[in-house]
């Protein structure tokens, strides 16, 4: 799972490490979504950079990911309330991994999902 500001970082700068993260993701693993990164992602564009609307409904259209539902009972707490539905369905999904330049992410102590930032990430496996 790539959560919101990675796929966001991607689309803002397509040669940046965030889009190869994201697309060696979708490539190589199994990428999930949430319906609350969808949700998020499109509040922010909206917000931020408008002129990039047309332009998520692309990048989501080519991803290849499976769509889950974000459950709302908290499996595991954190501390921003913002990010606890992305962690409810990565940890109801059972996803390996969360990659994430979220600090309320970075600093969760939990074996499973992994945690991971993107420097993490492509470190590890993209060398």
């Amino acid at each position: 799972m790539v959560d919101t500001n990675v796929i966001f970082s991607a689309l803002l700068l397509p040669e940046s490490v965030p889009a190869k993260v994201l697309l060696h993701v979708a490539r190589v693993h199994e990428l999930v979504l949430c319906d609350h990164i969808i949700k998020e992602l499109r509040d922010s564009i909206a917000k931020k950079r408008p002129d990039l609307l047309a332009d998520i409904d692309v990048l989501l259209a080519e991803l290849s990911y499976e769509l889950i539902i974000a459950p709302v009972e908290p499996k595991k707490l954190i501390r921003d309330p913002k990010d606890q539905p992305i962690l409810n369905a990565a940890i109801v999904a059972d996803v390996d991994m969360i990659i994430s330049g979220d600090s309320d992410f970075l600093s969760l102590d939990i074996e499973r999902p992994q945690i991971l930032s993107v420097a993490e990430f492509r470190k590890t496996y993209l060398g």
